[in-house]
């Protein structure tokens, strides 16, 4: 068949593990398929090929219509947690973002039927709907390295001491005692943990174990797993009831299986039509030279990275090809671009485009344009850059799945009666 085993399995609606299941092979199997490591048989992929065709067409990024439980979305970003949770059949009843690029970014991909907030701590809890679940990437500034690092050479607090964005955290948790809902999910950067000896994160488990009596799951999971990008986050999950979810138990591909690079870049060689946004020109979809470095900006990058390297420090930039997977992108990328810059034979390396920056954080599928950036190139690099992984993000909502449905059955069973 012509086509290859990831866009027949994108085309049946498929995620990885489930095309396994599907076949009969194992996880690790299907994962050299996508990769392209192995071929599949021809008889594995007319199987694909028909559940392809059987699939009833949906539009894509389209809430389900009636969802069966209902979440809310804070510090929204532009919808990286909401995509997880619509993909099991949430509902999202209201969104909080008070950035107005994000928000653009937001509305342009999700069919709202409710207004977007912005600053939380001006809505007050009674006026945000009932929900099932509540979702938040409270933001992670006061608790990241760099963000600390930074405060502490300006002598400014951090943490929960940062009355700018530290206190944030307690928004979400006035709405949880309030709404009581039955689950949350709640994303940071990994340092939270470790943050001032451990005390921020104790102060949060505290919270919410303790003060509003949630049973209480976390786990720091790399995006390495899906994509190709190491990118660590702490992921926090509380159920009300006690029902013996276990976040430890839920299984990641190996790491070693992830695609590269190579399947997030443009191919410029045709495959892709030349994108509207002027990221790839001409016939063939050569990204823009306008993400190039020049000649004074790749010489100050590299003298940089000399300089630390002498020092046996390790900043400094970052150039990888197809083969190999990348850094952490962050939301300074617009800056310089050096945690990840793409090789080019004969040139000076360059950015990768906020399409690539798209697929690299899992918003669309390889070689896909369908999420929309209807922004300038730094707000899309800031608005990436501060995003969460959305693979991540879709595998802990399905392992979540099954202890939702558990603790939401008989309450729905009692609304209908």
């Amino acid at each position: 068949m012509e086509q290859d085993f990831s866009s027949l399995r994108q085309a049946a609606g498929l995620t990885i593990k489930e095309a396994a299941e599907e076949l009969g092979v194992s996880t690790s199997t299907a994962y050299r398929y996508e990769s392209g490591e192995s071929s599949p048989r021809q008889s594995e992929l007319r199987a694909l090929h028909g559940l392809g065709l059987a699939r009833p067409k949906a539009k894509k990024n389209a809430p389900p219509a009636d969802g069966w439980f209902s979440f809310i979305d804070l510090f929204a970003g532009i919808g990286g947690l909401r995509r997880g949770f619509e993909a099991i059949g949430g509902k999202c009843v209201f969104t909080s973002e008070w950035d107005k690029y994000s928000q653009a970014t937001y509305r342009a991909n999700f069919k709202c039927d409710h207004d977007i907030a912005g600053d939380i701590r001006q809505v007050k809890s009674e006026e945000i709907p009932k929900h099932d679940v509540l979702l938040a990437g409270f933001p992670c500034q006061p608790f990241s390295i760099a963000g600390v690092s930074k405060k502490n050479a300006l002598g400014r607090p951090h943490g929960f001491a940062c009355e700018a964005q530290g206190t944030l955290f307690y928004e979400v948790a006035r709405i949880i005692e309030h709404h009581k809902p039955a689950a949350f999910l709640l994303e940071n950067v990994k340092n939270l943990v470790s943050h001032d000896r451990g005390n921020t994160f104790k102060v949060i488990v505290d919270v919410l174990q303790k003060q509003l009596g949630y049973h209480i799951q976390y786990r720091v999971i790399d995006a390495l797993h899906f994509l190709p990008q190491h990118r660590e986050r702490i992921i926090i999950v509380g159920f009300r009831e006690d029902s013996g979810f276990d976040i430890s138990s839920l299984g990641l591909p190996e790491k070693a299986n992830v695609a590269r690079l190579g399947s997030i870049l443009h191919p410029e060689n045709g495959e892709e039509a030349p994108d509207p946004h002027g990221y790839t020109i001409g016939n063939i979809g050569s990204v823009s030279p306008k993400y190039t470095l020049t000649d004074h900006l790749w010489k100050y990058l590299q003298a940089y990275a000399e300089k630390h390297k002498a020092k046996g420090n390790g900043f400094g930039c970052s150039v990888v090809g197809p083969e190999d997977t990348a850094r952490t992108l962050s939301a300074r990328y617009y800056k310089d671009g050096s945690e990840i810059l793409v090789e080019q034979k004969g040139r000076n390396p360059r950015r990768l485009t906020p399409r690539e920056c798209a697929r690299l954080m899992g918003f669309e599928e390889r070689r896909g344009a369908d999420f929309k950036i209807p922004v300038s190139d730094t707000q899309a690099y800031r608005q990436f850059g501060n995003s969460v992984a959305v693979p991540v993000i879709e595998a802990v909502a399905r392992h979540m799945k099954s202890c939702l449905q558990d603790v939401l059955a008989p309450k729905k069973a009692k609304r209908v009666a």
